[in-house]
């Protein structure tokens, strides 16, 4: 029974199978271990978002919506290849599956059809979301391949496990179509080669340059707009434990706003009239509100 790996060393495991990893977000707290464990781990499971562009699809990931809250998987591979972790705990990503499917990842034997939905397969799979609508039309760069490989052999050769720990959601459940447009076989030969051979060592890369809001000026906020650029700021003060609201955030600037932003200048150590909850360009710039 294999435990699931620290945050630390999910970064190290994919880093040196030659993965460029984007830490995002509080992924390495974000997680539904409240919902249940997380654990033993027994396999790798990857889907297709059914959606498109990279901030979307990452954030959609992240957050979740109201049927299911996120994160949705453990990392989110885009169409150049870059992996965007999320979670390092339970994700809400396998759901319900077969137990009999289950038991032939352990055995790393031959899948059966999934034919019921006995297992949780949250708590056994780490997933990966790869960028994609999904329609069998939509194009898999080489680059996102090599991605979903590379990421794949690296959990595995970690384990100590063959390729066949790693599985598609459409084996894992009738109800599913993902990944669709390229063959689970393929992939899965694809990462036996690679564990035959030594890993390559990971290029360096530079980090790729945040992506955020510029501070739209004091008296913007004054108008009381209605702008997802407000909904991103609160997504950050309650991401820093600055919360006023007792609903949302949402779109429109209310007076929750304001006052979860004071708390935001106030932990920044701004007093008086300079913690009013009206935003300012330098404690705009410390919140750093992602890019919308």
């Amino acid at each position: 029974m294999a435990p699931p790996f620290s945050p630390d060393r999910l970064v190290e495991i994919l880093r040196a199978e030659g993965v460029r990893v984007v830490e995002y977000g509080s992924w390495r707290t974000r997680n539904r271990n409240h919902k249940g464990s997380f654990g033993p781990i027994n396999g790798v499971m990857i889907h297709h978002t059914v959606s498109s562009g990279t901030d979307a699809s990452v954030r959609l990931c992240y957050d979740g919506y109201a049927s299911l809250p996120g994160p949705l998987c453990h990392g989110v591979i885009a169409k150049d290849g870059t992996v965007y972790l999320i979670s390092a705990g339970r994700a809400n990503h396998a759901g319900a599956g077969d137990d009999e499917v289950l038991r032939a990842v352990v055995a790393e034997r031959e899948l059966p059809a999934p034919n019921d939905r006995a297992a949780d397969g949250n708590v056994h799979f780490y997933g990966f979301e790869a960028i994609n609508l999904g329609n069998g039309r939509d194009p898999w760069p080489e680059a996102q391949l090599d991605a979903i490989e590379r990421a794949s052999a690296a959990i595995c050769r970690a384990y100590g496990w063959t390729a066949a720990s790693v599985i598609g959601h459409k084996e894992w459940t009738s109800q599913k179509v993902d990944p669709r447009g390229f063959s689970m076989t393929t992939m899965r030969e694809r990462i036996d080669r690679r564990l035959g051979a030594k890993p390559e060592q990971p290029k360096p890369t530079p980090p790729p340059a945040p992506r955020y809001e510029p501070f739209p000026g004091a008296g913007w906020f004054r108008r009381n707009p209605r702008s997802l650029i407000v909904t991103a700021m609160g997504r950050r003060l309650v991401a820093e434990g600055c919360s006023a609201y007792r609903s949302g955030p949402g779109p429109q600037w209310t007076e929750a706003d304001r006052r979860s932003y004071a708390r935001w200048q106030q932990r920044l150590g701004y007093r008086g009239a300079d913690a009013d909850g009206w935003p300012g360009q330098k404690s705009w710039a410390a919140l750093k509100v992602p890019k919308v």
